[in-house]
């Protein structure tokens, strides 16, 4: 890459990253300053990790053979819940301290959060690079998913990628880039938010959207449940919070492993009471998931894909089409209201809240009634 374009430290949570962490890591080397992977598990997670809170398929050592092997240029940087001070080797919280760490550790321009199952094309990262070169204004910038169900060639759309409660941003949108620099500090990681070195959230200053990046859109494309490991894995981790719409969610992600059908196929996905369909993947994938793809069949030990026959039923099914147009309008209704409340209520109050907070004397917030003083700190 171009030595003018601005440097970008990717920060990467990883638990079980295989098959995808190596193929991942070699996608963003070339446009690295710095890779930060912040390996290990929460206490939630505990059912997929090791007694110490480390990886059961060998992640971290990957991540060293990778640093000993394919890191020339020592961008590759690891941390470990022990590294960061938690000697039993998990991490407290919730997803929080990991990623502060990776981001205590960043030494870029931008900051790049970037899960180990999410792509992206090389041209289109070189685009948001030059973006980002063109207009030093830009404080955080989002993506819209293309996410990947039951194989490499279905994904899965529906209402609950069109409204705000499923990344923390409008119609579903993925903050994922972030401005960075001395004084600036990872705050929270649902949704993922940065402060500036003044403690103003990022989001909230310039925000732009990929569809804005010349050359048209760049879709992050993430292969969130490919395996049929992912289904169980992310079923047992769900569960375990506290969250209402996750309740018995490994059984529902093991009903729609063994067979998605008529029943079920617009229910493949229903956190927050949505509808989620399957369509067929007609593009391309990025280059290193095509190299995964047709090594998977090589691995040792083998991983097996899931079936896909009854996927291919389903998309052939009229009736499957017909379930899906009725359900349409249902979401596209439900996402207006959600984003619109948002955009006319809660957005214009957190805005207000964060000026007061930055500009108002502290003895002055200290004196109003503690529901409004909670608020504004909230």
């Amino acid at each position: 890459m171009s030595a003018t374009l601005p440097r970008v430290s990717f920060g990467m949570i990883v638990l079980n990253g295989e098959p995808f962490l190596r193929y991942n890591l070699r996608a963003l080397y070339p446009f690295a300053h710095q890779i930060i992977v912040a390996e290990g598990a929460s206490p939630k997670a505990a059912h997929s990790a090791t007694a110490d809170g480390h990886s059961i398929d060998g992640t971290l050592a990957i991540l060293r053979r990778f640093q000993a092997e394919e890191d020339p240029e020592h961008k590759l940087i690891i941390v470990t819940a022990e590294d960061d001070g938690y000697p039993s080797g998990f991490w407290p919280g919730e997803k929080d301290q990991q990623s502060q760490a990776y981001a205590r550790r960043a030494t870029g321009d931008w900051l790049w959060q970037i899960d180990c199952d999410e792509f992206y094309h090389p041209d289109d990262m070189g685009r948001v690079l030059a973006q980002l070169q063109a207009h030093p204004e830009i404080s955080c910038l989002t993506f819209k998913g293309v996410h990947f169900w039951g194989g490499f060639d279905y994904v899965v759309e529906g209402g609950l990628f069109r409204q705000r409660r499923f990344q923390g941003e409008l119609w579903g949108r993925y903050r994922r880039l972030f401005r960075w620099g001395p004084g600036y500090s990872y705050a929270t990681h649902r949704p993922p938010t940065v402060l500036d070195a003044h403690g103003q959230d990022t989001a909230l200053r310039k925000r732009f959207a990929d569809r804005m990046v010349p050359g048209g859109p760049v879709p992050l494309y993430h292969y969130m449940m490919v395996l049929p490991f992912q289904f169980t894995r992310k079923g047992r981790y769900y569960e375990q919070q506290a969250w209402q719409w996750e309740r018995g969610r490994l059984q529902k992600y093991t009903e729609v492993l063994d067979e998605v059908n008529l029943l079920n196929g617009t229910r493949v996905l229903d956190q927050h009471d949505t509808h989620n369909w399957l369509r067929r993947f007609c593009g391309a994938h990025p280059p290193q998931v095509a190299l995964l793809r047709a090594e998977l069949v090589t691995a040792n030990p083998p991983i097996v894909p899931r079936r896909t026959d009854d996927i291919e039923r389903l998309l052939a099914s009229p009736a499957y089409g017909r379930a899906i147009l009725r359900r349409m309008p249902r979401e596209y209704v439900r996402g207006l209201w959600v984003n619109g409340r948002y955009m006319l209520y809660y957005g214009p109050r957190r805005t207000l809240a964060a000026f007061v907070r930055r500009v108002a004397p502290r003895r002055l917030i200290e004196a109003l009634p503690a529901r409004l003083r909670a608020r504004l700190q909230g």
